[in-house]
């Protein structure tokens, strides 16, 4: 902090759907494979995988923005923040019936004999699905 100006920092989340955030923010929290990341202006440099979880954006002014991702990366350099991940959703958008049947389907999968890969692949889907619907109901209403 100087003086009562926050700090902020050149913000973009895309993933394959298009734009989700193109802005200045204060803070973002990360999912990552160990925990969370906080990044804040002027992050040190770096390049850094993600997993499936909730990104929170701080705004400036101190609003928090939730989004709900799949795996991707995140960049950060000169100031600037650029988050690539497959997907991105507000968790109120989420359909969480939608959700609850994925999650069901995935954990019938799980228990059927599979490859090495199609396990895996199951694994992942679980996490996803188990990801958007505590996402759907922690961070809506």
């Amino acid at each position: 902090m100087n003086g009562n100006k926050v700090m902020t920092f050149g913000l973009r989340v895309i993933s394959v759907n298009g734009i989700f955030y193109d802005d200045r923010a204060e803070e973002i929290i990360l999912p990552c494979a160990d925990g969370e990341l906080a990044v804040l202006a002027n992050h040190e440099e770096m390049i850094l995988a993600l997993s499936d979880g909730v990104i929170k954006i701080k705004k400036p002014g101190g609003e928090w923005l939730y989004g709900v991702v799949s795996l991707g990366s995140v960049q950060v350099a000169n100031n600037r923040c650029i988050v690539l991940v497959n997907t991105v959703e507000k968790p109120e958008d989420i359909d969480k019936q939608r959700a609850r049947e994925a999650y069901e389907f995935a954990m019938e999968h799980l228990q059927q004999k599979q490859s090495i890969k199609e396990f895996k692949k199951s694994q992942a889907g679980l996490a996803r699905a188990l990801t958007r619907l505590k996402a759907a109901s922690k961070y809506v209403d």
